[in-house]
């Protein structure tokens, strides 16, 4: 079996390591328990680890033990990637640059506009040269990975912007699994 199918297997003797087998990191962390089942196991093969650590309940709590350390290291690490990604924002929000400061809204306008223009262009197409219609679809489609790009950069953009409206206006945004996981290691309430 391959390291991704043991964890998952592995994963229900472990509350919250699924999550993390369906990230971006999902091979990486898979490798890491399968590495953690062999040690707490003793076997080389993930697969006689897997069926040990099924038939032994001792096995299945050192193996929780061992992978929620893991997961915690894995959220830390998430955790100091988003911290300097807010401070990245917060330094650029305080910029007196207005090229630094206002980027994101240029990016957010210039999208709307190359959006406009492109739908405008494809419906001109398809009205006066339908001939040409089927080539410029398909041509379109090769920009897909270009538009989802942008729009995910769009999107992120908005969602931080309106929480930053949010605790502006004097709300308190919900903590998150990230955000709770940093409060108990820090010990605060």
């Amino acid at each position: 079996m391959e390291p991704i199918s043991i964890a998952l297997a592995l994963a229900q003797f472990v509350p919250g390591l699924t999550r993390m087998l369906m990230g971006d990191k999902a091979a990486d962390v898979a490798e890491k328990v399968v590495q953690v089942a062999n040690t707490v196991t003793g076997k080389d093969d993930p697969s006689e680890a897997l069926q040990q650590i099924k038939l032994n309940p001792e096995l299945q709590l050192q193996l929780q033990k061992e992978v929620n350390q893991l997961i915690i290291a894995e959220m830390e690490s998430d955790l100091k990637r988003l911290e300097t990604i807010n401070a990245t924002m917060r330094v650029e929000a305080q910029s007196n640059d207005v090229v630094v400061r206002r980027w994101r809204p240029y990016f957010g306008y210039a999208v709307a506009i190359s959006w406009f223009i492109q739908m405008m262009a494809l419906s001109y197409i398809i009205i006066f040269r339908p001939e040409q219609s089927a080539t410029v679809i398909s041509a379109l489609s090769e920009l897909s990975v270009m538009w989802s790009v942008a729009l995910s950069v769009l999107g992120v953009y908005v969602n931080k912007r309106s929480e930053d409206k949010a605790v502006a206006a004097g709300r308190e945004l919900p903590v998150g699994i990230l955000g709770a996981v940093a409060q108990r290691i820090a010990g605060s309430k």
